[in-house]
């Protein structure tokens, strides 16, 4: 049997998804289509097929689009792929809508909605593309039942073929649990991510103004992750100014969750938050936006503390929540977010559901 995946990022793709992708390859082929933006070369060394596919992941430049589909077709006629598996917008709609064509047997996987269903002209143009590109797929992938609904109610897909999963769940082996941290020189409350709107990151650096000015050293804001242009100068100031430890991006996240006493994300929208479940994972509380994608991943006052969506208010209140608590109570939160971790979201339970529903549908 031959597998062909295609997605929009290698390296999202080998984070997330190289548990999948292990075990179809017990069972065949594995052909991968995607850009190569990292990994690359690790998915060649372990055995998969790896083909360099261009995409404008957040442009809608139509001939680059129209070369893409072209790709596309050309990939799939000389692959004759038994299965497709397509990750992110632009793989659904344009490889999905091939598929459908030429009656590939094939599976899409929604990991979020993103801007294209944030505005009212640009969700009416998202659903029609999806319409057309997943109407056909055996089963549709959602990480959060608030997604599923949303195609539901569109019109985009029937219920009955919506699979809801528990995002990409997490690798309880890579992500173990860390001993609680000394609070000796401060409680750490980390940003791991992205600097960008989307992220809530407006909010959130407001909100460690505020308590930085209260409660001083007590307190330590660390900032992991690439800014966007437009935050260069903010994150610059703000690190100068003592408001945050900036570390920039790292390849790897687990000894900065160690370190962290508490994990925040105020994010607009998400699929479902890997870095929240990645945190809880390693034994720490979350404070977050009460939001699909997020909320699942906490329970109110037992694993952290939500907060509303675009709301410098309740974010600082959250935090604060965290803050005056003892350090017993800080640490069994994490302890319960762990216990919640592997009760709901072992990868290997997503990834045993996900390829079991591949194989016999």
């Amino acid at each position: 049997m031959k597998f062909l995946v295609i997605t929009n990022h290698s390296y999202m793709l080998y984070q997330f998804r190289i548990e999948l992708l292990k075990k179809l390859q017990t069972l065949g082929e594995v052909v991968i289509s995607m850009p190569y933006n990292g990994h690359h070369d690790d998915f060649t060394n372990m055995g998969f097929k790896c083909v360099e596919t261009k995409i404008d992941r957040r442009g809608i430049n139509p001939i680059k689009d129209l070369k893409l589909y072209r790709f596309y077709r050309k990939l799939l006629k000389a692959e004759k792929p038994d299965i497709v598996i397509t990750y992110s917008i632009k793989p659904n709609v344009y490889a999905g809508f091939l598929c459908r064509r030429m009656k590939i047997p094939y599976f899409v996987n929604v990991q979020g909605l993103g801007t294209a269903f944030q505005s009212q002209p640009i969700a009416m143009v998202a659903t029609v593309m999806y319409k057309a590109g997943i109407k056909k797929a055996r089963a549709v992938f959602f990480e959060n039942h608030a997604n599923a609904d949303e195609f539901v109610r569109r019109g985009i897909i029937p219920e009955e073929k919506e699979v809801v999963l528990n995002g990409a769940g997490v690798n309880l082996e890579r992500y173990q649990y860390q001993p609680y941290p000394s609070e000796d020189d401060g409680i750490h409350i980390l940003y791991l991510g992205r600097i960008m709107k989307e992220k809530g990151i407006d909010e959130t650096f407001a909100a460690m103004k505020i308590i930085k000015e209260k409660f001083g050293d007590k307190v330590v804001f660390d900032i992991v992750g690439f800014f966007e242009d437009e935050y260069k100068e903010t994150v610059e100031k703000m690190a100068e100014d003592g408001v945050i430890v900036f570390h920039g991006f790292q390849q790897n996240p687990n000894p900065y969750y160690a370190a962290s006493h508490a994990v925040v994300l105020a994010s607009y929208h998400e699929g479902m938050s890997n870095v929240l479940l990645e945190a809880a994972a390693t034994g720490r509380a979350i404070i977050t936006s009460d939001i699909p994608g997020c909320r699942e991943a906490v329970e109110e006052g037992k694993t952290g503390y939500l907060c509303e969506k675009q709301d410098v208010t309740t974010l600082v209140n959250a935090m604060e929540s965290f803050l005056h608590l003892d350090p017993e109570a800080r640490r069994a939160m994490g302890m319960a977010g762990r216990k919640k971790i592997e009760a709901e979201f072992d990868k290997l339970d997503v990834v045993d559901k996900v390829s079991e529903i591949i194989l016999n549908m």
